[in-house]
């Protein structure tokens, strides 16, 4: 072989080995990376290495970061005890003093007074209603979001889910001359039922406040994949497309239902149970036709 052959073939073999050599060092790279992710999933990751190479960099920066996540986490876990205090203090502070004061207007109403005070006594008991409304809803989904309370699913009959959304509401119905109707079902969906029975009701309460006298509330379900759908469709005066995005959001009422009955919470407080729950909500809606509000129930248990 000639001297030009050897030359080839030893860079052949030097560019081979080198190869080889970058190919390990990926994998021990990537080994190192792998054991850096592991040990802070499980929360000691420490460093190891204390010289200038860009994995040494990669460490303290890596380092650096999980003690700003730590500390940040710290915070918020303070914040929520201290949402937390507060949520039970309003709740414990303030039921006594509402059921006193519906007590005593309920009690001036029934009295011997001359009209005109009368009428004030009924607006003062249905103020102090609302007012007990508000913040009776108010505790309900700050419990939820801060993780005090937690909904607990389990495979329930959507049916009887749908039987008694209409049962609960049928004196509401009633009184606006609404016609509550529900299309019989079969099967079954992962679901708290007593919180899930209190967001649907809440839908469906929504459909009888903007739905005129005569008209008509239709509950349904169907099976959708992954996800049991209940429908509760109005034929009231529809949304407008604008304000379709705000719906859920707290306290919103739409501009041209603020004559309404209602706080504009029902809704969120449904978003948020189905939420702690894997499911979801949408509405699809047309001026002058009705809304159609969805609940989204996972129709099967998901294990932790």
């Amino acid at each position: 072989m000639t001297a030009l052959t050897w030359c080839l073939l030893a860079l052949a073999l030097g560019g081979i080995g080198f190869g080889l050599w970058q190919r390990e060092a990926r994998r021990c790279t990537f080994r190192r990376l792998n054991d850096m992710l592991d040990q802070a999933i499980a929360g000691g990751f420490a460093e190891e290495r204390f010289d200038e190479t860009e994995l040494s960099a990669l460490e303290t920066k890596f380092a650096r970061f999980l003690r700003g996540s730590a500390h940040t986490q710290k915070i918020i876990a303070g914040e929520q005890a201290a949402v937390k205090a507060l949520i039970a203090d309003i709740s414990h502070q303030t039921r006594t003093p509402i059921a006193n004061l519906l007590l005593y207007a309920s009690l001036l109403s029934e009295s011997d007074l001359p009209p005109r005070q009368q009428e004030q006594a009924r607006a003062l008991v249905v103020q102090g209603e609302k007012l007990s409304f508000l913040i009776q809803t108010l505790v309900k989904a700050s419990r939820l979001e801060t993780g005090i309370v937690v909904p607990v699913p389990s495979l329930n009959s959507v049916g009887e889910l749908l039987e008694g959304a209409a049962e609960q509401e049928e004196h509401a119905g009633r009184e606006k001359e609404i016609t509550l109707r529900v299309i019989p079902f079969e099967g079954s969906a992962a679901f708290d039922p007593r919180w899930t029975s209190e967001a649907l009701g809440n839908v469906v309460n929504n459909g009888i406040k903007y739905t005129p006298a005569g008209g008509t509330v239709t509950i349904s379900a169907q099976m959708l994949g992954d996800f049991c759908r209940v429908d509760v469709t109005d034929n009231g005066p529809g949304i407008p497309e604008k304000e379709i995005s705000e719906i859920f959001n707290r306290f919103y009422r739409g501009a041209g239902t603020r004559t309404a009955e209602g706080l504009g919470l029902g809704l969120y407080l449904a978003r948020e149970i189905l939420t702690c729950q894997g499911g979801y909500i949408k509405v699809s809606s047309r001026v002058g036709k009705g809304s159609t509000l969805s609940l989204y129930l996972p129709r099967q248990l998901h294990k932790v």
